[in-house]
């Protein structure tokens, strides 16, 4: 299977996406650990943008707690099981869903109450200067000082995945962990089919120094699933499926502990940002 871009690889992998954040252990801690700090630093009460919002687990999360949501994403079968899922459960009246790209959202200046970029849109821009102008637009459309949460997926869990799962990606790991680009020429190299798509790996410093760069002033960094990244290797993940409710208590207890500390976020297979604009 060669690389594919973002968008065809979110279309075809559409309800994955719905299910990513809730059928695993290792997407639960994703899920609680964002939710968490949305519980924190969202306003009471206004107008949310969900960019690169995909099937829509936090755009319904949002109109849950009372919020108007825009949810823009570039794949069409995303936005399809978004406007389902948004239905399904009620919230049509709230939740606007739309076509977008990150780097240029087509919104007016200072539209929105807070905005969140979660899960990785940031991670599937490729150019240096591409990933600059995004973070300048998620700060554009946001009223001055209201929060902007992005999170992009991490280098090191990656690289720590591809030494547990035997990856034939190891043959080349040490050029990832310099440039942490997983584009076609670095796929192209490996003689074997891609694993993912187009994606951009962050190191901690290098995700603040981007947001920085574009405007927007970090507050907090977070490892979403921290130490517990590793669930997600191949052969650990029927072991972590099957842990018993005190054993998944005691793994959510040690990401909680850890959440906050940079190595730690910077291990983990998420980094999630709180920035103001």
């Amino acid at each position: 299977m060669p690389l594919s871009d973002p968008e065809d690889y979110y279309d075809e992998n559409d309800e994955i996406e719905w299910d990513r954040l809730a059928a695993t252990l290792h997407g639960q801690l994703e899920w609680t650990g964002t939710v968490e700090q949305l519980e924190a630093n969202l306003p009471d009460t206004g107008h949310v943008l969900d960019v690169g919002g995909g099937a829509g687990r936090y755009a319904v999360w949002l109109a849950e707690q009372g919020y108007d949501v825009t949810l823009v994403d570039p794949s069409e079968g995303q936005r399809a099981i978004a406007r389902e899922k948004i239905a399904g459960h009620g919230h049509e009246e709230r939740v606007t869903v739309r076509a977008g790209d990150v780097r240029d959202l087509g919104f007016d200046r200072d539209v929105f109450d807070a905005t969140l970029c979660l899960g990785g849109p940031l991670s599937h821009v490729l150019n240096a200067d591409e990933r600059v102008a995004a973070v300048q637009e998620l700060k554009r459309v946001t009223k001055s000082g209201g929060p902007v949460f992005a999170s992009v997926m991490g280098r090191l869990n990656w690289l720590v995945l591809s030494l547990v799962r035997g990856s034939d990606h190891l043959v080349d790991a040490a050029e990832l962990a310099e440039t942490g680009d997983y584009d076609r020429s670095f796929v192209a190299q490996l003689g074997h089919d891609a694993a993912f798509t187009e994606t951009h790996f962050f190191r901690a410093d290098e995700f603040e120094a981007l947001l920085e760069a574009g405007g927007a002033t970090v507050e907090t960094l977070v490892g979403l699933e921290g130490l517990a990244s590793v669930l997600a290797a191949a052969p650990l993940r029927g072991t972590a499926d099957e842990l018993s409710a005190h054993q998944r208590a005691g793994v959510r207890a040690l990401v909680d502990e850890l959440r906050t500390d940079r190595t730690v976020a910077d291990m983990s297979a998420h980094m999630l940002a709180v920035c103001r604009a």
